[in-house]
């Protein structure tokens, strides 16, 4: 099972999304002030999704590039990928931010905002999904490079 490319992006979104989450809890409204438990749980659930549009992403990037074009990421496939990972969380925070999400949330006043979207979303499509890619190539590229 581990040497499945989505079983390593979904294992890897987790990890490098779960510390975000909760770095994120003071730019959204009521989170710093939300019970040890109702917070874990919010993060938590924020982590899976994440991870789900992950996945979506690199499904997308997989229709042109195959599956395992990990094992040699091209910049137009991390491009991509960052891409429709900025896209779909866009869409969220525009449909959560206006209650148009099952689960709505509002930004503090902490948060920085451009067209009503929150940045640190946006930044963490930024800045995981190429951090992603990097812990997945080294942890596939070994066993299916030979």
């Amino acid at each position: 099972m581990t040497y499945l490319p989505e079983f390593n992006i979904v294992i890897f979104a987790l990890l490098l999304n779960f510390p975000w989450e909760f770095l994120q809890v003071p730019f959204f409204e009521g989170m710093p002030t939300a019970e040890h438990w109702q917070g874990v749980k919010s993060c938590t659930q924020a982590t899976i999704g994440d991870a789900v549009i992950m996945l979506m992403a690199f499904w997308c990037v997989a229709a042109f590039a195959g599956r395992y074009w990990l094992l040699r990421p091209k910049f137009a496939h991390i491009g991509s990928l960052v891409a429709v990972g900025v896209g779909i969380t866009i869409l969220i925070e525009k449909l959560a931010v206006s209650g148009g999400w099952v689960q709505g949330w509002s930004y503090s006043e902490r948060m920085f905002t451009v067209f009503g979207i929150g940045i640190t979303p946006v930044l963490q499509w930024i800045a995981l999904p190429p951090l992603t890619i990097w812990f997945c190539k080294r942890q596939l590229g070994p066993g299916l490079m030979r």
